[in-house]
């Protein structure tokens, strides 16, 4: 297990170092843009307590794509990698749970270290000896495999949106409903084999719009009906339930144009930095949307002739 941290590291490292820059001034830089950014998202913004969150599962929820756990049990075995789950949901969430410290949110970063933990464990029963149906098709893959991975921390999040109306606490709701579209972002971080792209008959453009368009659908699947309960309850604040959404939307955008904007590889350390900025500064999706488009059209044309 020990040497599983130390891969890790190493393949930090190596990529802060094919960035450009060597380890330690880039785990440096890397520490000032996070409270830097944080302390600019609370400056600006009376939801930050509740964004937050968002951002903080943005970067947890792809540890538990299907494929890489399985992996890591085949590897280390049930025990130690429970144990492994643990303990880098707890290393990704401290960063954000020790600024909501700083910030006196101590519920909201009570329930990050719950949600991080059952996010870590979210994958335990995917060997049941049952079929998990789920309301998506196989084609595209992503929401079908992604829901079975994912239904717990989901339901989490319905249970977080009931209990938000039975206290009349609308700030719950609202991380409820980020924590779905958290969850959903997830089936997009890591990229398909280049089989799988190459199989289909369309042009780059509408490949993409073609992707964007089915996320934009089942991820509506999803959260509508805990919209629509919050929008119930709290009907005055319907407008910003609608905002929520709409920003999920872009984002799920901006994730799937970023994952195709450096394939047939992982999304490198560039694109982690603009979906972190489209995330904490909105309106700079305006301009990033178009230009991870741009760049996956061009990594796109050479397979889907």
């Amino acid at each position: 297990m020990k040497d599983y941290f130390s891969l890790q590291l190493r393949l930090t490292n190596r990529k802060l170092q094919d960035a450009g820059m060597p380890p330690l001034v880039g785990y440096l830089l890397l520490t000032i843009a996070f409270i830097g950014l944080s302390l600019f998202l609370f400056y600006k913004s009376n939801y930050a307590p509740y964004i937050y969150p968002f951002i903080a599962l943005s970067f947890i929820t792809p540890l538990s794509e299907v494929r890489r756990n399985e992996f890591l049990k085949t590897c280390f075995g049930d025990k130690k990698y429970r144990t492994i789950r643990l303990l880098e949901n707890l290393a990704v969430s401290l960063p954000f749970t020790l600024f909501l410290l700083f910030k006196v949110e101590f519920i909201v970063a009570g329930a990050l270290v719950l949600v991080s933990l059952a996010l870590a464990i979210s994958n335990f029963n995917t060997q049941l000896q049952f079929t998990i149906h789920t309301p998506f098709g196989k084609k595209p893959y992503e929401f079908a495999t992604g829901f079975r991975g994912t239904y717990l921390a989901l339901f989490i999040a319905y249970a977080l949106a009931i209990i938000a109306v039975s206290v009349s606490n609308f700030n719950l709701g609202v991380f409820a409903l980020l924590m779905v579209f958290a969850v959903t972002l997830s089936y997009y971080a890591q990229p398909e084999h280049e089989y799988y792209v190459w199989s289909h008959s369309y042009t780059p453009t509408l490949f993409l719009l073609n992707k964007i368009k089915t996320a934009i659908l089942y991820s509506t699947f999803l959260a509508a009906p805990l919209a629509l309960l919050l929008c119930a309850f709290f009907f005055n604040q319907t407008y910003i339930l609608l905002v929520i959404v709409s920003a999920g939307y872009v984002y799920l955008g901006c994730i799937i144009t970023a994952r195709y904007s450096s394939f047939p590889h992982e999304m490198g350390l560039a694109q982690g930095i603009l979906l972190a900025l489209c995330i904490v500064a909105p309106p700079a999706a305006i301009l990033i949307l178009p230009y991870f488009f741009n760049r996956s059209v061009e990594r796109l044309q050479p397979i889907l002739k």
